[in-house]
Formats: C-alpha cells, structure tokens, sequence
C-alpha cells in the first residue's frame, strides 16, 4: 500500500521544525532525509525512523515492530526502522526528539560520508 498524499504532508508539516528536511518517493513509499540523510520513511500510512540497539528498546516498550515485507520466501524484517508510535504523531514536541534522536543515528550510521 501506497503512502497517502494526505499523510505525506501531516508527516513533513509535523517533522519541518526539526531540521532541514526533504522528501521523496521509493519504492511505493516515502524517504525522509536531512542533510542527504535518510533517517525515516512512510509506508502505507505508517511512519518509521531510523534506530540503532539503544533506541530499539524504546520502540518495543511501546510495542512498536521494525519495518516488514513479503518476498517470495516469507516475511523479511528491516530492523533499521521501526514504526512510530501513533500517539507520538498527536505531540510534536515528543515527535521532534525522537526525530532528531533518529537523524543523529542516521548521520552516524551512514555510509555516505
């Protein structure tokens, strides 16, 4: 499922104030970038950011599960992103850090150096 023109652009009015961000479509989805970056995408109308062993667990408390696809052979996990949690999108303040958490590992963890 394709993400929605709609949701494309609540996702980036809400993530602007973090950073100098750009968008662009792949895949059937969405790539989120700062600063060449990627650190989120949209897929369907799901959110994901970027997140490394530390973060990770901040996800999973809130049940949240890393981004999934169906190939031939079965599921296959992307554990790089995880899903956003939904209420994270109802308070942009708590939204913007765990953004910019996710940019710096992004930047980090980046082979495009």
């Amino acid at each position: 499922m394709s993400a929605s023109k709609e949701f494309i652009a609540y996702i980036m009015a809400l993530l602007e104030p973090v950073a100098a961000i750009e968008g662009s479509k792949f895949f059937g989805g969405y790539g989120i970038k700062s600063d060449g970056v990627q650190f989120a995408m949209i897929m369907g109308n799901s959110l994901y950011f970027v997140v490394d062993d530390k973060t990770r667990v901040m996800y999973e408390k809130h049940e949240m599960k890393p981004f999934s696809y169906m190939t031939k052979n079965g599921e296959r996990l992307v554990k790089r992103y995880f899903e956003v949690p939904f209420e994270l999108l109802e308070n942009p303040d708590e939204l913007l850090d765990w953004a910019r958490e996710s940019i710096g590992i992004a930047k980090a963890t980046s082979k495009k150096k």
